[in-house]
């Protein structure tokens, strides 16, 4: 894999988790009471892989918001 093909990937995953997150909040505020738990508990999944994200990065000498973490 070159360095070009892995920075496409990263930056696809992280616009993908993004997308994600911006979606079930726009979702939650709509969403049924018996939806509430579901998309709250997926929410906080991916906010939870995004800060592994940011403390790996941090970990690895890089700036989190540098790398759109």
């Amino acid at each position: 894999m070159s360095e070009q093909q892995f920075t496409d990937f990263w930056q696809d995953v992280l616009i993908s988790v993004h997308e994600n997150i911006r979606d079930l909040r726009q979702k939650q505020a709509f969403a049924d009471p018996e939806e509430q738990n579901y998309i709250a508990g997926r929410l906080f999944s991916y906010e939870e892989m995004l800060e592994i994200f940011r403390m790996s990065a941090r970990e690895a000498g890089l700036k989190p918001k540098e790398i759109g973490l």
